[in-house]
């Protein structure tokens, strides 16, 4: 049996990052993937030819060191793939309601655009092979 997840598209927000009384550090984003609509088995198009596409979010949840690395390097509209499992969730909510959730657990996060520089980085320089900085 397995419970495997891979998404490959586009961080939705800038991920948010809390630590848990016991001191685990969680880090959360949202991940849009896409997919062209279908009508009778053929991609639909918009009035000027383009594809109409769908649009799914998924909560992506990462820990510890995984959700540090996410944290530093990720940014809104960055494409990433992320490989996980699913996770549902039941609560009670303050008026007595059953509430479900679903979000996925990150085992690995894979970036398929720039990360973003950090503060001590020039970004002029990343990734520059002809440049040597003195």
């Amino acid at each position: 049996m397995q419970n495997i997840v891979i998404l490959a598209g586009n961080i939705g927000q800038t991920p948010e990052v809390r630590t848990t009384q016991s001191g685990t550090k969680i880090t959360n984003f949202s991940l849009a993937t896409s997919r062209p609509r279908l009508s009778e088995g053929r991609v639909m198009r918009d009035e000027n030819g383009y594809r109409v596409m769908d649009t799914e979010w998924h909560r992506i949840t990462c820990f510890n060191g995984l959700g540090k690395t996410v944290a530093e390097h990720c940014e809104k509209g960055m494409k990433v793939l992320v490989h996980g499992r699913i996770h549902y969730t039941k609560w009670i909510d303050s008026m007595g309601n059953d509430r479900y959730g679903c979000e996925i657990i990150a085992e690995k996060v894979d970036f398929l655009s720039r990360p973003k520089s950090t503060k001590n980085e020039n970004p002029e320089l990343v990734d520059r092979d002809d440049e040597i900085p003195f």
